[in-house]
């Protein structure tokens, strides 16, 4: 089912990061300035967005 080799599929996730990008970081930091209140990783979402804003 799988195309790819146990080995190759575990470099592949490994080079996988979810989270602290400096794109992200940036952006967090842009948007809490503005005032925005939001959540980094929210698992209550679907799919697990990185930010989420809310009120």
């Amino acid at each position: 089912m799988d195309k790819l080799t146990k080995e190759q599929r575990r470099k592949n996730m490994q080079a996988i990061r979810s989270s602290g990008s400096k794109i992200e970081v940036a952006l967090a930091k842009a948007l809490f300035a503005k005032g925005y209140r939001y959540r980094k990783n929210d698992k209550t979402v679907f799919g697990i967005p990185e930010i989420t804003i809310f009120e």
